[in-house]
């Protein structure tokens, strides 16, 4: 029988309806920009190994030093948040990220580049979790899901805009620029929060210490539910990387796919992604998270484990439209459900360790990545993805329970017109 879970303990109003899309909107500039540098990664790729001459096996080592860096700073980010408050985490985070950015600039070794990597890992770590928790904290229930649609669509227009533009940047004036124009924006985003973000619910004054903060974590983990939505949390992740981070190079070398190509394809992606996002979002507001978070897995895992049996690049594209419908369908719902697994005191803390166990998930991921591309081809990739959807499935849908609004505890009742 599942754990149920802790209700959150009421909380007041905190944002009137006319401030809701502001912040929507600022949060999404600081998601599209966060997944722009990110997702940028894989398809440059090639242009980086031949600007710096690195071996093709080695190049998973920027992601996988990323990963390792959200996942150490997300440890210390969720505790801390929890104790001042979203809103400052997230300034400081968008701020931190957006000169990481631009200070990769000076990449001109692998070195330099491994070590910006991991600096904006460490922002990124900071930031992890901070945009999820914070609706979770002005919003009650049934009304998270919509809002989160439409701000973690930002991470699809990251595809949809972001990554072709800064492939075609990398290729035509040098691997570092995306990620400096990519900084800037950032730097604009970090100026949106000071501006639009409101104060979270009061706090308690609480300890904040190490020994607290693990203690925490500990507590959490002795959750059954909790415990199942971590494990999640990372095989998801290990599925994601050892899917995306080599999938460009076995397109260049099997289809002998352009850039533009490549560009183009994770275009199609983030269209799919954008579409479905904020529909899912909303749908479950109405019918609820769990559902379409286990269907979409299972529709995933179809899809990933079949990809490589497809004879033509051009069915790729239909292929990878589904599969991102699929990933919209997922990411929302699911952090949307998952904020209601703790209270406002708590709930910091466990998105910042999802993410952390997320990002040491993608960060074994892709090492595994490029031993399994080298040793076998692609194919092992696909597969292994597949197997990681239908683990993800079975511990949703086995051990944590979806509650209903009325059992959340309206995290801030309806706000007041």
């Amino acid at each position: 029988m599942t754990t149920p879970p802790i209700p959150a303990r009421p909380e007041p109003p905190v944002a009137a309806p006319t401030r809701v899309w502001p912040i929507v909107l600022v949060l999404w500039l600081v998601m599209f920009m966060s997944a722009c540098q990110f997702l940028i990664v894989a398809p440059v790729l090639p242009r980086i190994g031949a600007a710096l001459h690195v071996r093709e096996e080695l190049l998973g080592t920027l992601v996988t030093g990323y990963s390792v860096s959200v996942a150490v700073f997300a440890v210390f980010a969720g505790p801390i948040s929890d104790h001042y408050g979203r809103r400052t985490i997230l300034r400081a985070g968008s701020l931190f990220m957006g000169v990481a950015l631009v200070l990769h600039a000076f990449a001109d070794s692998f070195a330099v580049l491994l070590a910006l990597r991991m600096l904006t890992g460490a922002s990124s770590g900071i930031l992890s979790g901070a945009a999820v928790a914070y609706i979770g904290d002005i919003l009650p229930y049934e009304r998270r899901g919509a809002a989160l649609g439409w701000i973690l669509s930002g991470m699809a227009f990251g595809q949809i805009a972001g990554v072709p533009l800064g492939t075609v940047l990398a290729g035509e004036v040098g691997f570092q620029s995306p990620f400096v124009v990519f900084g800037v924006v950032m730097l604009l985003a970090f100026g949106g929060t000071v501006v639009a973000l409101v104060p979270g619910p009061a706090r308690e004054s609480s300890e904040l210490s190490l020994r607290s903060g693990l203690g925490n974590y500990a507590e959490l983990l002795r959750r059954r539910d909790l415990l199942a939505v971590t494990l999640a949390s990372t095989v998801m992740m290990v599925g994601v990387s050892v899917f995306i981070v080599y999938q460009p190079i076995w397109l260049e070398t099997k289809f002998g796919a352009t850039p533009n190509q490549i560009a183009s394809l994770f275009l199609v992606g983030g269209l799919a992604n954008a579409i479905a996002g904020p529909i899912a979002g909303r749908l479950s507001d109405r019918v609820g998270r769990k559902r379409l978070v286990v269907g979409s897995s299972v529709g995933m895992a179809l899809l990933m484990g079949t990809v490589c049996w497809l004879p033509s690049f051009w069915q790729l594209y239909v292929s990878f439209f589904v599969v991102m419908c699929a990933v919209g369908t997922r990411i929302s719902p699911l952090n949307a459900w998952m904020t209601a697994l703790v209270g406002t005191e708590r709930r910091g803390t466990l998105l910042s360790l999802t993410m952390a166990s997320g990002q040491a998930g993608f960060a074994i991921g892709a090492a595994a990545a490029g031993w399994m591309y080298v040793s076998t081809g692609f194919l092992a990739n696909s597969l292994a993805a597949a197997v990681t959807c239908v683990l993800t499935a079975l511990l949703l849908g086995l051990f944590v329970a979806e509650p209903a609004p009325h059992e959340v505890g309206p995290a801030a009742a309806e706000p007041s017109q």
